[in-house]
C-alpha cells in the first residue's frame, strides 16, 4: 500500500464499498469478470461522516473500456456527492494552457539546439515512420466520427520541435498503436470531470498545474537525454520486432477490472513515466537509470501523495457539511 492510500486509511476513516479491491491476489490477472453487479470489485471507499464522503480510484483509459465492470455503488456515489474533486481541474481552459506552456523550451529555442545532433536525427524519423502508419493505426469507428490520422498527429506532435525534451520522451512514449486506437474516447477521469459539469456540480481540484510539471522539468540534462535515448531504443526494437513490452494497455485495463489494485502492471498509469530500469543496462548507465526512478518516486509518488492528503484532510474539516467524491489515480495513491 502506498503512503497515500496509508494516510487516507488512517486519519479518515475509509471503509470499502462493495466487493474489496483484490490486492495482490495471485492470479489477478487472469481473473474471470463477472457481469454481476454484487460479484464486481470496487475502488471506491467511504469516509465516515455525515453526509458520507467518498474516495475513488481512476484509470487513465478510454472510460468506456472499464465502465461497465465499475460497480453501481459507486456510480450512485458519485451522482449523490455535492461536490467533485479531482487531481487537475480537467475542464479549466487555463489547465491546458498552463500544461502546454510548461513543456515548451524557453523562447527561440528548439529541439535540434539542445539534443545531440544522433538523438534528433533518430526523434525525427521515428516520428515521420508514426505519422505514416497512423492511418493505419486508426480504427473505422475513429474514421466514422471523424477522426482523421493528420489531424489526430498534429493535436499529439504538431509542435515537437519545440517542447522540452522530457515531454517529448513522453510523447514518444505515447505514440503506440494501442494507445492511437483509443483516441476520441474521453479518459475515465475526463469522463466523469465532464458528467460532474453536466449535472452542475460544484468541482475542484487538489493540485496545481505547476505541481505536476515541475517534478519533470527539474530532471537534469544527461538523465533526460539518457531517458530519451531509451524510449526511442525501445521503440525502434519494438519497429524491427526485436522486443515485445512485458504489458499493454489491455493488460492495464484488465487488472483494473479485476481490481488488482497493487499490480505492478497498474501502477505504470499513474505517471506514464517508463521505467528504464534493466538488467542489460552497462553498470553506470544503470545507476542512471536508478536515479531518475527514485527521483521521480520521490517527487510524483510520495511528496506528491503526502501534499494531497494534506489538501483532502483540510477539505473535509473546512467543510463538514459537504458530501465530496475525490476521483484521483488509482495507481499513483
Amino acid at each position: 500500500m502506498s503512503p497515500w492510500s496509508w494516510f487516507l486509511l488512517q486519519t479518515l476513516c475509509l471503509l470499502p464499498m462493495g466487493a474489496a479491491p483484490r490486492r495482490g491476489a495471485p492470479g489477478a490477472a487472469n481473473c474471470e469478470l463477472k457481469p454481476q453487479q454484487s460479484e464486481l470489485n470496487s475502488f471506491l471507499w467511504t469516509i465516515k461522516r455525515d453526509p458520507p464522503s467518498y474516495f475513488f480510484g481512476t484509470i487513465h483509459v478510454p472510460y468506456t473500456r472499464v465502465w461497465d465492470f465499475i460497480p453501481d455503488n459507486s456510480k450512485e456515489a458519485f451522482l449523490q456527492s455535492s461536490t467533485v474533486y479531482f487531481e487537475l481541474d480537467l475542464t479549466d481552459p487555463y489547465t491546458i494552457s498552463a500544461l502546454t506552456s510548461c513543456q515548451m523550451l524557453p523562447q527561440g529555442k528548439n529541439l535540434q539546439d539542445v539534443l545531440p545532433r544522433d538523438i534528433y536525427c533518430r526523434l525525427k524519423r521515428h516520428l515521420e515512420y508514426v505519422k505514416l502508419m497512423m492511418p493505419l493505426w486508426m480504427t473505422p469507428d475513429q474514421r466514422g466520427k471523424g477522426l482523421y490520422a493528420d489531424y489526430l498527429f498534429n493535436a499529439i506532435a504538431g509542435n515537437w520541435e519545440r517542447k522540452r525534451p522530457v515531454w517529448v520522451m513522453l510523447m514518444v512514449n505515447s505514440l503506440t498503436e494501442v494507445d492511437i486506437k483509443s483516441r476520441g474516447v474521453p479518459v475515465l477521469d475526463l469522463f466523469l470531470a465532464q458528467e460532474a459539469e453536466r449535472l452542475r456540480k460544484q468541482t475542484g481540484a487538489v493540485e496545481k498545474v505547476e505541481e505536476q510539471c515541475h517534478p519533470l522539468n527539474g530532471l537534469n540534462f544527461s538523465q533526460v537525454i539518457f531517458a530519451l535515448n531509451q524510449t526511442l531504443l525501445q521503440q525502434e526494437s519494438l519497429r524491427a520486432g526485436s522486443l515485445q513490452i512485458p504489458y499493454t494497455t489491455e493488460d492495464l485495463i484488465k487488472h483494473y477490472n479485476c481490481g488488482d489494485l497493487s499490480s505492478i502492471i497498474l501502477s505504470h498509469d499513474s505517471s506514464q513515466v517508463p521505467n528504464f530500469i534493466n538488467a542489460t543496462l552497462p553498470p553506470q548507465e544503470r545507476i542512471t537509470a536508478q536515479e531518475i526512478d527514485s527521483y521521480l518516486r520521490r517527487e510524483l509518488i510520495y511528496k506528491r501523495n503526502e501534499r494531497i492528503g494534506k489538501r483532502v484532510k483540510a477539505l473535509l474539516e473546512e467543510f463538514p457539511d459537504k458530501g465530496f467524491f475525490f476521483a484521483f489515480g488509482a495507481a499513483s495513491q
